[in-house]
């Protein structure tokens, strides 16, 4: 029996909890030919530099970000370009303090909200994309104390992908009374949830790619998403939003071309 080392840190509790799905549901599709395993999971959460020493430094064997993330463009490592979750990460929607409700209504074009300060953690990937798009960006603190700030007036606004703001919302921001998600807006960016590998396991990478694609050409893929996120259109109504379409510099040429598809979330 192999041990898989999977890194789930750094992420929201349904990330956590989706992404442990799908990776084990890609090693059991594949027990027949790569043999039986056991998963220990890691929820150590680390800085931005320990984020992008995942493999080299603390020896882990993979773990799942977004396509392109800057902070691992000079390591090593093996890349399963293949979506694990329809681009909803790169649906965004708002967080904003109940007194700004009307100001964020009348927003119309993104012009007008590039009036308004967004904040996002130090070291995000999201910031050098809403920077490129010409936002105002505060990129300081942490997850962990972005909402305090938030609700201190610090900055106007920030955003979650669609898979993780209502869980996000819950069990970080709910007790900040003054703080709300925001009704009106839906910004997108190609942002593709994938796995990395080290690089030291290329059986391991080939594995995962298998058994991906398994779990794609079998349906159990579709069927876990949905077992999250089957209603979330709904829920959070993202086909009655004002839609604004952003580019993301840093994603790869594979997936460059990805648009906001509503109909096959």
């Amino acid at each position: 029996m192999i041990e898989i080392d999977f890194w789930n840190g750094n992420r929201s509790e349904i990330r956590q909890l989706y992404e442990r799905d799908i990776l084990e549901a890609v090693l059991k599709s594949t027990i027949k030919k790569y043999g039986d395993f056991s998963i220990k999971e890691s929820f150590t959460e680390y800085s931005g530099t320990e984020e992008s020493q995942a493999f080299r430094e603390k020896n882990h064997h993979l773990l799942v970000t977004i396509a392109g993330n800057q902070k691992f463009s000079d390591e090593e490592k093996m890349v399963i370009l293949k979506p694990i979750a329809k681009n909803l990460l790169g649906y965004r929607i708002l967080i904003i303090n109940n007194k700004d409700i009307q100001k964020f209504k009348d927003v119309s074009d993104n012009q007008l909200l590039k009036k308004y300060a967004q904040g996002i953690p130090k070291t995000w990937s999201d910031a050098e994309i809403f920077r490129f798009n010409n936002f105002k960006v505060i990129e300081e603190g942490t997850f962990d104390d972005i909402f305090k700030r938030l609700s201190d007036g610090k900055f106007d606004y920030v955003t979650f992908g669609a898979n993780e703001v209502l869980s996000v919302f819950e069990s970080r921001v709910s007790k900040f009374k003054t703080l709300k998600i925001e009704s009106n807006l839906l910004l997108f960016y190609p942002f593709p949830l994938v796995f990395y590998v080290n690089p030291s396991m290329p059986a391991l990478a080939k594995r995962v790619a298998e058994g991906l694609q398994k779990i794609t050409d079998s349906g159990e893929l579709d069927a876990i998403f949905n077992n999250y996120y089957s209603d979330i259109v709904d829920v959070l109504q993202l086909d009655k939003r004002t839609l604004f379409v952003l580019t993301n510099p840093l994603i790869p040429k594979e997936f460059a071309n990805l648009q906001p598809n509503l109909v096959g979330l």
